[in-house]
C-alpha cells in the first residue's frame, strides 16, 4: 500500500535521465496545433508566392487540352497517355509548393523537440487492437478534452471567417455574374483575407496549446521518491553495495599499509591520534609515505612498528601536516623536506649509535 501511494504521489521534478528516456521512447511534448499552424501558414505563403505561376501553368494545360480535344484518342492507350501527360504537368506545377508544405510540416515538429528515432511505437501491443482499450481511449478525459477543444477552435475560426466575409457579402452575391477572367483575382483576394485571419488565430491557439501540452507532458514525467531512489540505484549503484565495496577497499588498503610498516624508516606520531610511516633509502629523491592513519589505525601502526623495531618519533605538528597533505605511495612535498630530514637524520644517528654499541 505504501509503494502504491508513493507511485501516485509523483511530486518530484523529473531528472535529466528520466527526460532522456522519455525522448528515446518517442514520448515528447507535442502540440498538433503547432504543426497545423505551420502547414496553414506554409499554404498561405505558397498561395501568395506561387498561385499566379501555378494558375498560369494549369490554365495552359487545360486550355491546350480543350483546344485539341478532337485529337485525343478515346481508346485505352490514348486515355492512358493523356492521363500520364496531364499528371506530369500538374506535378511539375505543384512540385515546389508541395515540397514547401512538406518542409513546413517537418519544421512544425522539429521546432517542438529534436528529431526522435524510436521504434517503441512500432512494437506490437495488445492495447492497440483491443476493443475495450479502444473504447477507453475514445471516451477518455483526453479524448473529451480534444473534442471540446476542436469545437471551440471551429467556433473561433468560423467566427473570424464570418467577420472577414460579412462585409464582402454583396461582392460574394455578385460573383455569379462576374467575368471568369476577374473571378480568379477576386477569389485569391478573399482567400488571402480569410487565411490571414485563420493564421493569426491559429498562432494564438498553437502557442496556448503547446504550453498546455508541455505542462501535461512534464507533469506526466514527474517522479515519486521511490522512482528517484530506483533511478539512483541504477545510475549510481546500490548504496549498500557501494558501502560494502568501500569497506572492502579500506580493508585491503589497511592490510597493505600494515604490511608496509615494517619496512618504514620512521613512524611520525601525534602521539595518539595520527601516525605517518615514511620510508627513505640513500639515493631516493625524497621520503615516501608508505602508510598513514588515525586513531585505531594509528595505534595498530605503532604496535606493528614496535614489533619490528621501527623507530617512532613524536612530532604532533609534522604528523598532522603530513597526514593531511601526503597520500599513500607519494613523496612528501618539498616544503616539508627540512622537518622530515631532521627526523630521519635523528633516526639514522640513533641507529648508528646503537650499532656502535
Amino acid at each position: 500500500m505504501a509503494e502504491e501511494q508513493d507511485d501516485h504521489d509523483k511530486s518530484e521534478d523529473p531528472t535529466q535521465k528520466r527526460l532522456d528516456d522519455a525522448l528515446e521512447r518517442g514520448d515528447v511534448a507535442k502540440s498538433q496545433e503547432v504543426s497545423t499552424w505551420f502547414i496553414v501558414a506554409g499554404g498561405t505563403l505558397v498561395l501568395i508566392t506561387f498561385s499566379g505561376g501555378m494558375g498560369s501553368s494549369l490554365q495552359a494545360t487545360l486550355a491546350g487540352l480543350i483546344a485539341n480535344s478532337y485529337r485525343v484518342r478515346a481508346d485505352g492507350y490514348g486515355l492512358t497517355l493523356l492521363a500520364t501527360q496531364i499528371s506530369k504537368e500538374v506535378l511539375a506545377a505543384l512540385a515546389i509548393p508541395l515540397l514547401l508544405l512538406a518542409l513546413a510540416a517537418l519544421v512544425g515538429n522539429i521546432i517542438q523537440h529534436r528529431l526522435v528515432w524510436s521504434t517503441e511505437s512500432l512494437k506490437p501491443k495488445f492495447s492497440k487492437i483491443s476493443p475495450i482499450a479502444g473504447l477507453g481511449r475514445l471516451f477518455s478525459k483526453q479524448a473529451i478534452a480534444n473534442f471540446v477543444k476542436g469545437l471551440l477552435k471551429l467556433g473561433i475560426i468560423g467566427a473570424a471567417i464570418t467577420l472577414v466575409l460579412w462585409p464582402e457579402r454583396d461582392r460574394l452575391e455578385g460573383m455569379v455574374r462576374t467575368d471568369p477572367a476577374a473571378l480568379f483575382a477576386l477569389s485569391k483576394s478573399l482567400s488571402l483575407q480569410m487565411l490571414g485571419a485563420v493564421v493569426a488565430l491559429l498562432a494564438l491557439i498553437a502557442g496556448a496549446d503547446f504550453l498546455f501540452q508541455y505542462r501535461q507532458w512534464y507533469q506526466k514525467q514527474k517522479m515519486s521518491m521511490r522512482e528517484m531512489k530506483e533511478e539512483f540505484k541504477q545510475t549510481e549503484g546500490d548504496p549498500a553495495i557501494k558501502a560494502r565495496i568501500r569497506r572492502i577497499r579500506e580493508t585491503k588498503m589497511r592490510s597493505r599499509m600494515m604490511a608496509a610498516v615494517p619496512s618504514a624508516t620512521v613512524i611520525i606520531t601525534n602521539p595518539t591520534h595520527f601516525a605517518v610511516a615514511l620510508k627513505y633509502e640513500r639515493g631516493d629523491s625524497a621520503p615516501v609515505c608508505v602508510a598513514k592513519g588515525m586513531d585505531a589505525i594509528a595505534l595498530k601502526m605503532r604496535e606493528v612498528a614496535k614489533d619490528h623495531n621501527v623507530p617512532i618519533v613524536e612530532n604532533p605538528p609534522l604528523a598532522r601536516t603530513l597526514h593531511a597533505t601526503v597520500q599513500i605511495d607519494q613523496e612528501i612535498p618539498p616544503e616539508h623536506y627540512k622537518a622530515v630530514a631532521e627526523v630521519i637524520g635523528y633516526v639514522m644517528r640513533l641507529r648508528q649509535g646503537v650499532s656502535r654499541h
